[in-house]
């Protein structure tokens, strides 16, 4: 691929029958958006030619596929990962996955994880930032994220609504100021957990520049040090260093900047957010990006986030983790 092409590591896609079943459940404002966006093979690939982006991994977003019944959870995740693997065989090289499990059933999800990753060739996974209220870091998850380890598997982690959200945005669109608290406080419970540190070689994807973490990190390391154990736990900068980020959002001019001075350049990946973000803002913040000052040690944005997806796509169920 050319070095300017873009690898979007964060993309979306929908199925009518996920739609359908997202619908029925009462999800007709999906995160208090105002409403379902409109998606096609065949308008994703125009959006990726027009703006020289070669490959797009593609996810279902929140709210993710379980409404309730486990065993329907079950079936529409087999059925929107088998569409994205038909996809990408139809399409060589412009499409991959991250594979959905139907949480928080954790017999069904690692059943799905292994056909995902051995049958369908998936990329990773992707997780919602919690699973009926419960965070990344509790205990309920440990059989997951000890597979996930086991495989060296990437999981891209999406934000979705808390739990409390008719207190704190009502009549707001959550992906306004939820989301970005919502990845803030999974990874901080992975941090205060120490999950990252049980599960070094799972590679967490974290979008949207990873919330509001660069302006938190330190408080979280003074609580951690002043009110927690301390059992030889690494610092909260370090474990932050070990995930990976994607610049989906508005990353310019500040939030990318202040991601790289926290964790370093060599773990930032180009993300879209397509099609939940629609054409003319994925239009503009390519522009942003490369119109942004060159990252320190690099070409441009597009060479560096195209070569860290690259390691992270071709190393990561093959490598040691960081």
């Amino acid at each position: 691929m050319a070095e300017d092409e873009l690898i979007d590591v964060h993309a979306h896609f929908l199925t009518d029958r996920y739609r359908t079943e997202a619908r029925e459940a009462g999800h007709e404002h999906p995160d208090g958006m105002p409403g379902w966006p409109d998606w096609s093979p065949e308008a994703h690939l125009a959006l990726l030619d027009a703006h020289r982006i070669r490959t797009a991994v593609i996810s279902v977003s929140s709210p993710g596929v379980h409404f309730g019944d486990d065993r329907a959870a079950a079936e529409l995740a087999r059925q929107v990962n088998d569409f994205a693997a038909d996809l990408e065989r139809a399409h060589p090289g412009r499409f991959r996955q991250f594979a959905s499990l139907p949480l928080p059933d954790i017999p069904a999800s690692l059943a799905e994880l292994d056909r995902a990753l051995d049958e369908l060739d998936a990329a990773g996974v992707i997780l919602e930032s919690n699973i009926a209220g419960n965070y990344l870091g509790d205990p309920h998850f440990a059989p997951l994220l000890a597979a996930l380890d086991e495989r060296r598997a990437v999981a891209f982690v999406h934000p979705t609504s808390p739990s409390c959200w008719r207190a704190l945005s009502p009549q707001r669109p959550r992906p306004m100021l939820e989301f970005p608290f919502e990845s803030t406080r999974t990874v901080t419970d992975l941090l205060l957990t120490g999950a990252l540190q049980r599960y070094p070689r799972i590679r967490f994807v974290i979008p949207h520049c990873g919330g509001t973490l660069p302006m938190l990190a330190d408080r979280i390391e003074l609580f951690r040090t002043a009110f927690t154990s301390q059992d030889g736990r690494a610092d909260t900068r370090t474990l932050l260093a070990g995930l990976w980020y994607d610049l989906a959002g508005t990353p310019f001019p500040a939030q990318a900047p202040a991601l790289a001075q926290l964790v370093g350049t060599e773990r930032l990946l180009y993300g879209s957010d397509y099609c939940w973000t629609p054409r003319p803002a994925v239009s503009e913040q390519i522009a942003a990006l490369d119109r942004a000052p060159e990252p320190a040690g690099h070409t441009d944005w597009r060479q560096l986030t195209t070569r860290n997806a690259q390691r992270l796509l071709t190393e990561g169920r093959m490598t040691e983790g960081p």
